[in-house]
């Protein structure tokens, strides 16, 4: 089991998160879009405001993903067009005349801004899926006018006054609990965000979001230029080690890029991985490791300290005028870990038993080569390859023996299985042409009641990578399911980066690379079991929003999945009992490398966001943290700070990186539920509580709550020490 759980990198811009009232958080990975039923007069794609008409077609208008080509040259004056809609739409509310309502303030502000956010679907692909030049320049142009769009509303007293008059009024008491929650969701989505500032203070923080917004974009196209500048090319005779799988792999990178007869290693965790997992040439594994490594690091005009400084200073110095201490105390404040002090408390828990594992890992490692006779000490850019030769040692396994029965389309064919089996979820493949997509690989489902066939939504799957296409894995969702002006289906997407095979050639991949798969299909099975009735209560909180994601990946290693899905690419042989029983004994290896890289870059973040960041020099923070936490010098950080875009492409997950540690504290300990039920993992009754109580309900109901419903009590950590191999101590 790979318990980094990280998989859903977020570099959407800031003004993405900001646009919409509806959003109740930047930068959220599921981000929606609510959209009204395209009628019969909708506006067409070649109207005057093509990103903003309304979608049409089947499954209740899709977007026009064929038409974004021609429709780039309208995306300055449609987002000017639509900012200006919205900002009438809010003003109509704010100057209303009548007493303030939940109806006509509250639930009148979840109907704004729908042709805008239409428009945020095409941008999100835009800078996501198929980034280019024309784009990111008009991304430059036009985030810092977002920014003031988005002040004009967060700021307008007028507005806001309505609003806390709703969350402070007698008619709140009642409310349904989730229009309760609707209502503390949006005052606190203004009061959190400068709404009670006056004078000074309010243009300061207006003019720091602005310019904060202008430097995530930066930090974003600098990272993105990086992993597209730095491809590393290779001839024949420099493949030693290298299975077949990456050989192919490396050449179709190779010849997408012109070069046909080389071998490319592109500059992303999925091609740099196994390189350095499987090459037997030590130099290039340096050469390699340093490159991915390097991103956003190289003392050049995509380098991004400066950037980092100046954010760091902004941030802190926004949170001042709010009266916070630092900018994690404001952060954290709205998420489960409640202060930086819990959050950095669970870290630390864990760290100590993270490293001890490392050094034994490194000896294993050391006494391997040692016997090989290589004459090295462990270097970073050995870990991975010595890593595998102890999984041999110790377990017989052999990567890429596993991956010879992980087949790409297989395992969608489980993920399938397993969403009918839990959420009796039907996928049906939605025949080519009849809806649009944005690249020939994007495939289409729609999704339906396996029992009633009621229509739940349409699930697009963009899997390969390719230039312009930002690294990691994400979920999308560009409508999601509301019913205030009648129940509207979902449409979202799986976005990953696995090297394309060559043609007709099945993609294998490894079982670290399976567990994403499943992961990011946690967050589309939650946007898809949505029954929330209000567009904001789509959302979520930081440090909850990946269990659900990270519970799925379990489904994997379960008997019906491994029995019918995981058979070998070329005879269709199940993979043996025996492999999978090396596989479940080898689940814990290499836990410290796994643990070590992830909570490193966490404490990082948390660390940038409690200090005082005047004069601050990134690489040496960088340095003298890690030495003071005695990290390991074998492996670094998951991602070091200059290419940290979880942090400083957005605020989505800045001061927000432990989430994942803490939601895997509720994953472990909801994993165990399913161990310890009568039908296992399939348990039907445990398996209606956590659609009905984790993942329908979305962001309705608190999470602390939510998890108690589901399990009867608070989750423990010690189930988490227990998946991860490591002492379990009181």
């Amino acid at each position: 089991m790979n318990s980094t759980r990280l998989k859903c990198l977020v570099l959407l811009p800031l003004a993405l998160g900001l646009i919409s009232c509806n959003s109740t958080d930047e930068t959220m990975n599921d981000q929606t879009t609510e959209t009204a039923v395209a009628g019969p007069e909708a506006a067409a794609v070649t109207a005057e405001h093509p990103l903003l008409a309304e979608w049409t077609g089947p499954y209740q208008g899709v977007p026009a993903f064929d038409k974004m080509d021609e429709m780039l040259p309208h995306l300055k004056d449609d987002l000017r067009q639509g900012m200006a809609d919205n900002l009438a739409e809010i003003d109509a509310i704010a100057n209303s005349t009548e007493a303030p309502t939940f109806e006509n303030t509250i639930v009148a502000l979840e109907r704004t801004g729908k042709p805008l956010d239409r428009l945020f679907s095409y941008w999100g692909i835009w800078s996501s899926n198929m980034s280019s030049p024309e784009f990111r320049d008009i991304q430059k142009e036009m985030v810092p006018e977002l920014s003031d769009f988005q002040s004009k509303i967060r700021q307008n007293d007028k507005l806001f006054a309505r609003v806390r008059a709703v969350y402070e009024g007698e008619e709140v008491k009642g409310l349904r609990p989730d229009q309760k929650r609707l209502v503390k969701l949006v005052y606190d989505g203004f009061a959190h965000n400068g709404a009670t500032l006056e004078g000074e203070a309010k243009e300061r923080y207006a003019a720091i979001n602005k310019r904060l917004a202008e430097l995530y974009t930066s930090f974003s196209n600098h990272l993105l230029a990086d992993e597209e500048k730095y491809v590393t090319y290779l001839t024949k005779d420099q493949l030693s080690g290298l299975p077949e799988s990456v050989i192919d792999a490396a050449a179709a990178a190779a010849k997408a890029s012109g070069r046909d007869g080389d071998y490319a290693i592109l500059n992303t965790r999925s091609s740099m991985d196994p390189f350095l997992t499987f090459s037997d040439e030590r130099d290039l594994r340096e050469k390699i490791w340093r490159t991915y490594y390097n991103r956003g690091d190289n003392g050049d005009e995509n380098d991004n300290n400066a950037i980092i400084a100046e954010i760091l200073n902004l941030r802190d110095e926004r949170v001042g005028l709010l009266g916070y201490d630092n900018y994690a105390q404001w952060r954290l404040e709205d998420r489960m870990a409640k202060t930086p002090e819990r959050a950095m408390d669970l870290m630390m828990k864990v760290w100590p038993a993270a490293i001890a594992r490392v050094h034994e890992e490194v000896a294993d490692m050391q006494d391997v080569a040692d016997q090989e006779g290589a004459g090295i000490t462990i270097e970073p850019w050995d870990y991975r390859y010595y890593a595998e030769k102890v999984r041999k040692a110790k377990y017989d396994l052999d990567s890429d023996e596993v991956k010879q029965y992980l087949q790409l389309d297989k395992l969608r064919e489980a993920m399938f299985y397993v969403a009918g089996r839990l959420f009796k979820f039907k996928f049906t493949p939605v025949p080519a042409g009849s809806v649009p997509v944005f690249h020939p690989d994007v495939k289409v489902w729609e999704v339906s009641n396996l029992e009633t066939g009621k229509h739940i939504g349409l699930w697009y799957l963009d899997p390969f990578a390719r230039k312009g296409k930002r690294s990691g894995a994400w979920a999308t969702s560009y409508r999601s399911h509301s019913t205030i002006d009648g129940e509207t289906n979902v449409l979202g997407s799986n976005n990953s980066n696995f090297t394309k095979g060559a043609p007709g050639e099945p993609v294998l991949i490894s079982w670290d690379d399976a567990e994403t798969y499943f992961h990011e299909f946690g967050h589309a099975l939650h946007y898809l079991s949505s029954n929330v009735d209000y567009p904001t209560l789509n959302g979520g909180v930081r440090d909850y929003t990946e269990f659900q994601s990270q519970l799925l990946e379990n489904w994997l290693s379960t008997d019906e999945v491994i029995n019918h899905y995981l058979v070998h690419y070329e005879t269709g042989e199940p993979i043996p009992a025996d492999l999978i029983a090396k596989i479940k004994k080898a689940a814990t290896f290499n836990e410290g490398f796994k643990t070590t890289e992830y909570l490193a870059s966490a404490i990082i973040d948390m660390k940038l966001h409690t200090m005082d960041p005047t004069g601050i020099d990134i690489d040496k923070f960088e340095r003298e943290t890690l030495a003071a936490i005695h990290m390991p010098k074998e492996l670094p950080m998951r991602h070091r700070t200059p290419q940290f875009g979880h942090a400083f492409a957005g605020e989505g997950y800045s001061a927000g990186y432990y989430g994942y540690l803490w939601a895997e504290v509720l994953t472990a300990d909801a994993a165990e539920a399913f161990e310890q039920a009568p039908g296992g993992y399939y348990d039907e009754e445990l398996a209606a509580k956590l659609v009905k109580h984790l993942f329908a309900v979305r962001n309705a109901v608190d999470p602390e709550e939510a998890y108690r419903a589901f399990r009867g009590r608070d989750a423990e950590v010690a189930p988490l020490m227990r998946s991860r191999g490591f002492p379990v101590t009181e």
